[in-house]
């Protein structure tokens, strides 16, 4: 009974998770369109396992929002989420950083504190659009879109295809539960960070 109890528990969870949960996590803020229509950088995951689009609006220019996404990484800016965790303690910058604002194709945005491991910046079209992507089938585009009131779009979409070893199923847990939660305050941190 206490095993049928919890089977049905469990099951009940996973419905809840997929039909309520998943669908808000992976494309919070984005509207239908958003999350739907392709943007720079889908074509170097054609068939990703994970997609998900989130989307704030701030009340700002892509001019002033760009330099927040240009200084961004471990060791550098920080990741405006939840410092603990995704930049070893240490708080993320509260203002524009000169010395961090030029990234190039083929730079890296630093994943850890000794900077070899991380994303490398594929597209750049300032100050719209930042692709960037890893060695293990993911990307991560960041695309800036004026509204005809003066605010801003930021979209953010991650892709990712998940492959049959260790290192490709961890990551792919890691994004379906923690990337939401980690983008969703680092969007809202960039936004007030942007409207200062």
């Amino acid at each position: 009974m206490a095993r049928t109890a919890t089977v049905i528990g469990a099951a009940s969870a996973a419905v809840f998770y997929a039909a309520a949960i998943r669908p808000w996590q992976l494309n919070w803020g984005a509207t239908a369109h958003e999350a739907s229509r392709p943007l720079l950088g889908d074509d170097l995951v054609p068939h990703p396992t994970l997609r998900a689009t989130r989307a704030v609006t701030v009340l700002a220019t892509p001019e002033d929002i760009w330099p927040w996404l240009l200084q961004v990484g471990t060791g550098r800016a920080g990741w405006y989420s939840y410092d603990l965790i995704d930049n070893f303690g240490r708080p993320s910058a509260r203002t524009i950083v000169p010395r961090l604002q030029h990234l190039d194709v083929g730079d890296i945005v630093p994943l850890t504190p000794a900077g070899r491991t991380g994303f490398t910046v594929e597209r750049l079209l300032p100050p719209r659009t930042m692709v960037w992507s890893t060695r293990y089938d993911t990307t991560w585009t960041w695309q800036l879109e004026p509204q005809r009131d003066g605010s801003t779009r930021i979209l953010s979409r991650v892709r990712f295809r998940l492959h049959p070893s260790a290192v490709s199923v961890a990551i792919g847990l890691a994004m379906e539960f923690g990337d939401g939660i980690m983008v969703r305050k680092m969007l809202l941190n960039i936004r007030s960070r942007a409207e200062t």
